[in-house]
């Protein structure tokens, strides 16, 4: 397969997982209000994005301890129960209660415990993918009902430094990423550039090395907290679609899709919209897409970057105008 066509499998799926979490997610908002899935009593205060992101540095920590520890396999357990149970939310509003025990459905019980069990037993590249795709799309669902505009601008203005620091300026992520890829769990996605590649035959780390130090051609990033592309050293002579895959934090998808559901979910009374979706979170997805777009140019041509500056800077500059095209006040948009 060419080089070209390569790269044209590994974007398309890449834009594909975005796309389907950003319109699930707009489409699951809705029904996941309806259903009392809102976990905070008021939306709009800013503490609760500060809040979100102590309860990342403390699953850092956490599972930085797991690794140290030894205790792999517990990390891996806790993170297919959380996609589980994630997944167990889009069922719950997607499937209809036909068999129902208490307010359990279930027949989405079933299906939350079906992709449980297949990442566990299974996880190729798809199944990984796929389970990403519906965790991704029920947590920026949940987090855009839960977070107003001001927190979710916050959120994403933090997370991005945070990502910029971790990637540029600490190492402890280095660690947190090697040992999170030998998982085969859905904290990252898998994109691979050819159709017979294997997730399940490869070793991680053959594609694209965590550590700088690891053979020396390595990559800046934390798929681990799911939150930047992980893509090869910039001083690699080796072309990254030499590779058979490349890994993109799960976060990238979901973080700046936290605003585009926050968009569409508080979105002022009589604003514009295009096939019931306001024009503030339309715009977000785009800008979120030009963003991508910029990470994915600077991926293919072998250049290390945090994701989320450029995803959450591309939702956010999205957002801002599209709000101020739509007649919003600077001060509106902000959810002031």
């Amino acid at each position: 397969m060419s080089q070209r066509r390569r790269a044209a499998l590994g974007v398309g799926i890449v834009a594909a997982i975005f796309l389907f979490v950003q319109v699930a997610a707009l489409a699951l908002v809705e029904p996941f209000q309806a259903a009392g899935y809102q976990p905070v009593e008021d939306p709009q205060d800013p503490t609760n994005s500060l809040a979100y992101f102590g309860a990342i540095l403390v699953a850092t920590a956490v599972m930085l301890a797991a690794f140290k520890f030894g205790v792999d396999e517990f990390i891996r357990l806790l993170v297919i129960g959380s996609g589980a149970w994630l997944s167990l939310y889009v069922f719950q509003v997607l499937i209809p209660p036909v068999v129902t025990v208490g307010s359990f459905n279930l027949v989405a019980v079933a299906c939350a415990a079906a992709l449980g069990i297949a990442l566990y037993v299974y996880p190729e590249w798809y199944v990984i993918d796929v389970a990403g795709a519906f965790m991704g799309a029920a947590a920026a669902g949940l987090f855009g009902i839960s977070f107003g505009i001001l927190p979710a601008l916050l959120l994403l203005t933090v997370l991005a430094v945070y990502d910029a620091i971790s990637v540029y300026g600490t190492e402890h992520m280095l660690t947190l990423a090697s040992g999170v890829m030998d998982l085969r769990v859905p904290v990252v996605l898998v994109i691979p550039f050819s159709a017979s590649y294997s997730f399940l035959e490869t070793d991680p780390s053959s594609d694209t090395a965590l550590d700088e130090d690891a053979e020396g051609d390595g990559a800046d990033g934390d798929p681990a907290d799911a939150d930047e592309a992980d893509v090869p050293d910039v001083e690699s002579e080796q072309s990254p679609l030499d590779r058979e895959a490349m890994f993109i934090g799960l976060g990238d998808a979901v973080i700046p899709t936290v605003l585009v559901a926050s968009a569409a979910f508080f979105a002022p009374e009589g604003i514009a919209a295009v096939v019931g979706v306001p024009v503030t979170a339309l715009a977000a997805m785009v800008g979120t897409f030009a963003g991508l777009a910029g990470l994915l140019w600077m991926v293919m041509k072998g250049r290390a970057h945090a994701g989320l500056p450029l995803l959450n800077g591309g939702a956010i500059g999205g957002y801002l105008l599209g709000a101020l095209a739509s007649g919003l006040t600077l001060i509106q948009a902000l959810g002031l």
